[in-house]
């Protein structure tokens, strides 16, 4: 089955599409990326319900450290405590609604100053010091602490969420925690995390970063030779609401991507494979036996994203260079190439889908992930 019009409303068709079998299916209609309309509903009953990375843990190693996130318009804070446990709040001021912190660093004296009226917060969330507010009747710090978000660690990931009422991460994710154990990902040392913003909509780079049947054109100069596409796997039937993952076996001359030789840990096969979960809606690991990087996605309408992207690297790797500054170095520029191939394909679907006489083609086996994605958003979206 073939759709090339749509005689019914955008998500009418989108709920017949993800009903369709995979290999009947076709990518999602131009319009799931170019509506306005589209990317408020995703706002609504995606993005404001469901758990989101906001990156590693790893980034802020002492208590005081922290990082901020936006979901949507609000704007959050992930701290380091002192107990060695990560909370998230609300990034304002409980007076003036003022941004607290931006970007990421450490709190001086782990204190939380506003840059307003220097009304002052521990990194627990509780407010120490409101200058000149004595004066006020009634007036109790108790009262005026931070507002919490939720937020848990899972294998070194932090992710927050508005949903209060959303189950736990370590739920949802128990059955690809399994797939991902034996490589110990939270070991990972950080070594880049950097902010982006592309000229696409979100949905068209997770489905690129969903399927390897580009890999060996786009990548041709950089991974792509090294990865058999041929013996790509996918994760078992049927799909898993939470989440999807393929594997992809490495030949031995793999710049990179191989266990380092004093990995115990990984065995045979495992030590030339790399995990690629896609965990909905928006976090993406590439996860190999020596490195790992990762895309975490916020939308910026529908016609931009905001990419929080990073980079870690297995502590053996680092602990056996002569020169891990050079190592480090070099890792990143081949990532930013692989970065740069890949915004070059998706800002260019996006800009190629405008025409009206774009219509999404079938999909090949390799895009078997994609469908899936088309059956998370329909889920969210139609349902």
């Amino acid at each position: 089955m073939t759709y090339v019009a749509k005689p019914l409303s955008t998500l009418k068709y989108l709920a017949a599409l993800a009903a369709l079998p995979q290999n009947e299916a076709t990518a999602m209609p131009p319009d799931m990326y170019h509506s306005p309309k589209i990317a408020k509903r995703e706002r609504k009953h995606i993005f404001n319900q469901e758990w989101l990375c906001a990156g590693l843990s790893n980034t802020i190693p002492k208590a005081g450290d922290y990082l901020s996130y936006e979901i949507g318009d609000q704007s959050i804070i992930v701290i380091r405590q002192k107990d060695e446990s990560v909370a998230a709040f609300a990034n304002v001021c409980r007076h003036r609604m003022m941004t607290l912190l931006e970007g990421s660093g450490s709190c001086k004296n782990k204190r939380i100053m506003c840059p307003y009226h220097a009304w002052s917060y521990d990194i627990n969330g509780s407010l120490k010091s409101a200058p000149q507010m004595q004066y006020r009747p009634n007036f109790d710090k108790k009262d005026y602490g931070l507002l919490p978000i939720r937020c848990e660690v899972w294998e070194g990931w932090v992710y927050v969420t508005l949903n209060n009422d959303a189950p736990a991460v370590t739920e949802q994710l128990a059955e690809l925690q399994e797939v991902v154990a034996d490589y110990q990902m939270a070991n990972y040392v950080p070594i880049v995390q950097q902010e982006h913003i592309w000229n696409t909509n979100w949905k068209m780079l997770t489905e690129n970063f969903m399927e390897g049947y580009h890999l060996p054109v786009t990548h041709r100069g950089t991974v792509g030779s090294h990865f058999p596409v041929d013996e790509t796997e996918f994760s078992a039937l049927p799909a898993n609401p939470a989440f999807t993952y393929q594997l992809y076996t490495k030949k031995e001359s793999a710049p990179v991507g191989n266990a380092h030789p004093d990995n115990r840990v990984l065995k045979g096969k495992q030590r030339r494979t790399s995990v690629l979960p896609t965990i909905f809606p928006s976090h993406m690991i590439s996860l190999a036996p020596d490195h790992l990087w990762y895309l975490s996605l916020q939308p910026l309408g529908h016609d931009k994203v905001r990419i929080r992207y990073g980079a870690a690297l297995a502590p053996e790797v680092l602990a056996a260079s002569d020169d891990p500054d050079t190592l480090t170095k070099d890792v990143i520029k081949f990532l930013d190439q692989v970065n740069e191939e890949d915004r070059g394909v998706v800002e260019g679907i996006f800009k190629g889908s405008i025409g009206s006489l774009s219509s999404a083609g079938p999909l090949c086996w390799l895009e078997r992930e994609n469908h899936e994605f088309t059956q998370y958003i329909a889920r969210r979206l139609c349902e």
